[in-house]
C-alpha cells in the first residue's frame, strides 16, 4: 500500500552494490571525490544536503522548492539527484541564486513532449520492429542539458553535485562525483526502454530511479544533519486511470520506489533532521509538460508555507525528528 506521507527517515550506510564513480586522484576520506563537500564555517549551522528525486515532467516542481528554499538563504552542502531531479540539483549546484532558479523556471516553461520524446507514431512503431533498445532519440534530452547549460565538469560547480545512475549489466547504483556532468545527467535520465543506455566511463547505463529514486543514501555519510528531500517521484493519486501500456509500466515503477522510499525513511537515524517539502497534486500523464509554470508557483507557495512554519515545529520538538507533511493542493 503507498503511503500518503512525504517525508521520513533512512540508515546511514552505503549499499553493497554501489559504486562510487570518479577521476583518478580525486578520493577523499568520504569516497566521493575532492568536491565531495563545501568548504563552510562550521558555525554557520547544521551540515545540510538536498535530495532530489527523479519522476520526470513531475520534477517541475522542484523548481518552486528549491525557489523557496534560496529565498530563505538555505543553501545545501552537497545536492545529491537523480534522473530529473539531477538536472535541477546539477544547475542549483552551478549557480546557486534565484538567477539560477530562474533559469530553471525558463528551461521547464519551454519543454514540450515532441523535443523529450521525439518521433511520431510511425518512428516508433519501427523502432520497435527493427528491434532496438529504446522508442525516443535522447537527442531532446541533449538539447535540453544543453539549454540547462549546468558546469562543464563535477569539480567546476560552485556547491558539491552528485548525481545516481544504474549500470545495466551489473544492477550497480553508480554515483557520479567527478567528471564531465552532461553524459552523467543524459545517463541518470535514460527511462529503460523509453531511451537508449548511455556509454560513459566504461559502463552501460540507464536511468537512476530504477535503483534509487529519492537518494538519501549519498548524504547520510558526510556528518549532514538535516536533509531537505524534493521528492516529486510517484506521479498521481492511485486511482488515476491509466490509459496506455506506457502509464502500467510508469505505475508499476512507481510503486517500488516508493516502497524503498518508504523503507529509507523509517530508518534514518535520530540525529539527522529529514524535511520532506510538500508537493502540489500533480496529474499530467508522462508526455504532458504543459502548466509548468503554475505548477512551479503551486509548488514554491507550498514549501514557502511549510517552511516559514519551521522554527515553530523545531521548537515543539524536544529531540530531533522527522518532519512529515501530508500531499497536499494549493487552492
Amino acid at each position: 500500500m503507498q503511503s500518503e506521507y512525504t517525508s521520513g527517515f533512512y540508515k546511514p550506510h552505503k549499499p553493497s552494490r554501489v559504486t562510487i564513480a570518479q577521476a583518478p586522484g580525486a578520493a577523499s576520506d568520504d569516497g566521493y571525490g575532492a568536491n565531495s563537500m563545501a568548504i563552510r564555517d562550521p558555525s554557520a549551522g547544521p551540515r545540510t544536503a538536498f535530495v532530489l528525486s527523479g519522476g520526470g515532467n513531475l520534477a517541475v516542481s522542484q523548481v518552486g522548492m528549491l525557489r523557496a528554499l534560496v529565498e530563505r538563504g538555505i543553501l545545501p552542502d552537497v545536492i545529491v539527484g537523480t534522473s530529473a531531479g539531477a538536472l535541477n540539483g546539477a544547475v542549483l549546484a552551478t549557480e546557486p541564486t534565484l538567477d539560477g532558479v530562474e533559469r530553471l523556471t525558463d528551461v521547464w516553461c519551454s519543454l514540450r513532449a515532441g523535443e523529450v520524446f521525439p518521433g511520431g507514431r510511425l518512428t516508433r512503431a519501427w523502432t520497435v520492429l527493427s528491434r532496438d533498445d529504446h522508442l525516443f532519440s535522447n537527442e531532446g534530452l541533449q538539447a535540453i542539458i544543453d539549454r540547462a547549460n549546468p558546469a562543464p565538469s563535477f569539480d567546476q560547480t560552485v556547491l558539491p553535485l552528485r548525481v545516481v545512475a544504474t549500470d545495466l549489466h551489473s544492477g550497480e547504483e553508480v554515483v557520479f562525483a567527478a567528471g564531465p556532468i552532461a553524459p552523467a545527467l543524459l545517463a541518470s535520465a535514460a527511462l529503460p526502454g523509453i531511451y537508449p543506455p548511455v556509454e560513459h566511463d566504461g559502463r552501460t547505463l540507464i536511468d537512476g530511479a530504477v535503483t534509487n529514486s529519492v537518494p538519501m543514501s549519498h548524504v547520510m555519510t558526510d556528518g549532514i544533519e538535516r536533509v531537505y528531500v524534493m521528492n516529486v517521484a510517484g506521479g498521481g493519486p492511485a486511482d488515476q486511470p491509466i490509459r496506455s501500456p506506457l502509464g502500467v509500466a510508469v505505475r508499476a515503477f512507481n510503486i517500488s520506489r516508493n516502497q524503498r522510499f518508504d523503507l529509507e525513511l523509517r530508518n534514518t537515524p535520530e540525529h539527522v533532521d529529514v524535511i520532506v517539502l510538500p508537493r502540489p497534486d500533480d496529474d499530467r500523464e508522462l508526455l504532458d509538460f504543459s502548466d509548468a509554470l503554475m505548477l512551479t508557483i503551486e509548488a514554491h507557495a507550498l514549501a514557502a508555507k511549510f517552511l516559514d512554519a519551521g522554527p515553530s515545529i523545531m521548537a515543539r520538538r524536544p529531540v530531533k525528528r522527522r518532519w512529515w507533511q501530508r500531499r497536499s493542493r494549493v487552492a
